[in-house]
């Protein structure tokens, strides 16, 4: 049960927040008042539902007890009704106030790769990332290819964009890990089924406060962009390389052809590795606490196998079997799956808190 006390001050924080919005003058406190406001506001609204409703019970407990025989039996009827009602809506609360990954908010990099099965690999990647386009469209988000190594049968050997727009690795993070796919490859005669696969990495973007870059942790050298066959296809030295010495983390930009653009990507995609390496960091020392749960986000990992003959897509995770491939596939029913990831890590999580208290 939550305490009433922390139902009061929490309803008592949100009510100083309103308070001081209506004093303050500068933007700064404005903004940063009023993402508070907007982050308790649903919260609140739900504890004072469960606030009010622990209230009637008290008063209709106290009815029940009473000599008015009518009235009392009145009482107990609706008291087991709101009793009834009263552990769901506390759970609902208790969700509401799980602690938030401060990332959620955060636009990101997704990295799509081919991974085994050649030709086939690349053409799923592909799949794979038209698929977030059409999640990231019907979202209201916009995407950017940072880079993108086309594969000559279609698809990509590799692309990376940037994905922005609110609340985006809240939905995207358990995309991270192996992608499998099953299917026959346009190339086969002889109508056999191929397993092939791709890797997917979703790095939270930070702000500039999350993460600071030395400039002289880095070594940064230049040169000629290449394509195909390693030919150039740039007379002047566009293409950055970027080495951040402590971590050995190497990132290369070339597909623009301003040197001082590839620079700012190529940066702007440091900072995101940086950023998730110091988060992995912190998520390995809870490791085995949370073996149990959704997904570490570790692209190794095999998360979803999605089966053409039978248009089956399965979520390994959390064992869901969606017969709709096309429609996930093609990015309109990825949601589904999405919200069951997003619900199960919340449960998990709950019940972890839970276990923590007891």
């Amino acid at each position: 049960m939550i305490p009433q006390e922390k139902i009061a001050a929490l309803i008592d924080k949100f009510e100083r927040i309103e308070a001081e919005m209506s004093l303050v003058t500068g933007s700064e406190a404005i903004i940063k008042l009023s993402k508070e406001h907007g982050e308790l506001r649903d919260v609140v609204e739900k504890a004072r539902e469960l606030s009010s409703m622990r209230a009637q019970l008290a008063e209709l407990e106290e009815l029940a007890a009473g000599d008015d025989d009518e009235m009392a039996t009145m009482a107990r009827d609706e008291l087991a009704e709101l009793k009834e009602r009263e552990p769901g809506l506390e759970q609902d609360l208790q969700m509401m106030l799980l602690p938030k990954d401060k990332a959620d908010d955060s636009s990101v990099i997704l990295e799509v790769r081919a991974g085994t099965g050649g030709d086939e690999a690349a053409l799923f990647a592909g799949d794979l990332f038209r698929m977030y386009q059409r999640f990231a469209s019907l979202n209201g988000w916009k995407v950017d290819v940072l880079s993108s190594s086309e594969s000559e049968a279609g698809g990509y050997k590799e692309i990376q964009a940037s994905v922005n727009g609110n609340g985006v690795f809240a939905k995207m993070k358990f995309e991270a890990g192996v992608h499998r796919v099953q299917r026959v490859p346009a190339t086969e005669t002889q109508g056999r089924v191929h397993t092939s696969a791709a890797t997917v990495a979703v790095l939270p973007e930070p702000e500039d406060v999350d993460i600071e870059i030395n400039e002289s942790d880095l070594r940064i050298d230049v040169f000629r962009a290449s394509g195909p066959g390693g030919q150039s296809v740039n007379t002047t030295d566009s293409a950055v390389r970027i080495t951040h010495v402590p971590t050995g983390v190497v990132v290369i930009q070339q597909d623009e052809k301003s040197q001082h653009k590839n620079r700012a990507k190529a940066m702007q995609v440091l900072r995101a590795r940086l950023y998730e390496a110091e988060r992995a960091r912190v998520d390995a020392e809870r490791a085995a606490e949370r073996k149990g749960m959704v997904g570490s986000g570790d692209r190794s990992e095999r998360i979803r196998t999605y089966n053409y003959p039978q248009s089956r897509v399965t979520d390994h995770r959390i064992n869901l079997t969606l017969y709709k491939l096309d429609e996930i596939v093609a990015g309109d029913a990825l949601d589904e799956i999405v919200d069951a990831l997003i619900t199960q890590d919340r449960a998990d999580r709950l019940a972890e808190m839970q276990g923590d208290g007891a």
